[in-house]
């Protein structure tokens, strides 16, 4: 084995050692509760953070109901190239999900932003519009977490600046819950 191959699959090890496991569990609970009560789960991010909260509904929406014969609510807002566009356009990248919040975003649904920074415009902005609609808001988010993680109702932080290795983590979170979800679990 090469030594970068060695020193990714060591750094993606220590960091998943000291992610904060109870804060995993508490948006595993979290998203039961609001499937439990019928509310929607609307993801969004941008880049691989948009790859990853639309796998999550994907994910989420086939594998429940299948597992279950239940109903799950989920909405990616990354998904719809035409509206993302549309806001973009006509009023502003920053509004790209927070126009389409406003929406279909109802009291006690939840939002879910995916982020390596935390810092990103629109996802803030996102998180801000679910204040208001009264939704409530969950990030995943790495690096040092940015203004997301400290204006979020819940948060898994990724304890990493390696932008891949925080996605990486991202993508084992979707699939953590979908099993989670499906009543899966180990």
């Amino acid at each position: 084995m090469t030594k970068y191959i060695q020193f990714y699959f060591d750094n993606l090890n220590k960091v998943l050692s000291i992610i904060d496991k109870n804060s995993i569990q508490e948006a595993i609970n979290l998203i039961k509760s609001k499937i439990k009560k019928d509310k929607k789960i609307i993801t969004c991010g941008n880049g691989g953070s948009a790859q990853a909260a639309s796998h999550y509904i994907t994910d989420w929406n086939k594998s429940y109901n299948l597992a279950t014969g239940g109903k799950f609510k989920g909405i990616s807002l990354c998904d719809n190239f035409g509206l993302v566009t549309a806001y973009a356009n006509d009023i502003s990248y920053e509004e790209i999900f927070s126009g389409q919040l406003k929406n279909i975003g109802d009291e006690d649904d939840l939002l879910i932003v995916v982020s390596g920074s935390g810092n990103s415009k629109n996802v803030v902005r996102a998180i801000e519009v679910s204040k208001e609609v009264g939704m409530d808001s969950l990030s995943f988010v790495g690096y040092d977490g940015g203004k997301c993680i400290k204006i979020s109702d819940y948060s898994v932080h990724i304890p990493s600046f390696d932008m891949q290795i925080c996605e990486d983590v991202h993508l084992m979170l979707g699939h953590l819950i979908m099993k989670s979800i499906c009543n899966k679990e180990i």
